[in-house]
């Protein structure tokens, strides 16, 4: 037997007329694995708005509270696009002057944000040190070739005189 294709918002249906049905919150509740909370938040979803309630809604918010307002981001890349050598702290203290504070100004690391937003900024490339190492010698025959790496020498203990083996000229 195929399984039976479902969506959401058919369950919430038939959650919603089960409860229209007459059966008891709790159980219904029970029957369809959701919390008591949740099934009387659907359920007045679907008495205030009706059946576009049952849809999913959308997560988004409805408003970002540290967004720039446009008309400040506009001015950051208006100022960039005038003095296109100016970076964000010059532009700041641009809008320091021009807005006398009238609206906070942002900080230099926003604006920096703003120019990079919109291509204003370019981004230096690093330069890439790649590893050189000394060539590998060929062994003739196995076991004719060994290679040790040295780390640093052992910490000494208090007291040891500096004629100690480790200690000696060939390590230096």
């Amino acid at each position: 037997m195929p399984w039976k294709e479902c969506s959401v918002m058919d369950e919430r249906l038939r959650f919603v007329a089960q409860l229209l049905d007459g059966e008891a919150m709790s159980e219904v509740c029970r029957a369809f694995g959701i919390s008591r909370k949740t099934g009387y938040k659907i359920f007045e979803r679907y008495k205030e708005h009706g059946l576009e309630a049952l849809t999913d809604r959308s997560r988004r918010p409805v408003r970002y509270a540290n967004q720039l307002p446009r008309q400040i981001e506009s001015l950051i890349v208006a100022a960039k696009r005038d003095k296109p050598h100016w970076g964000a702290r010059k532009i700041r203290e641009l809008l320091v002057r021009r807005l006398d504070g009238d609206i906070r100004v942002p900080a230099k690391s926003t604006i920096h944000a703003v120019l990079h937003r919109h291509g204003l900024v370019k981004v230096p490339g690093r330069p890439r040190h790649r590893a050189t190492g000394t060539p590998l010698s060929t062994g003739a025959a196995p076991n004719d070739l060994w290679c040790a790496d040295f780390k640093s020498l052992p910490p000494r203990k208090r007291g040891a005189s500096s004629s100690s083996a480790m200690a000696g000229t060939a390590f230096r």
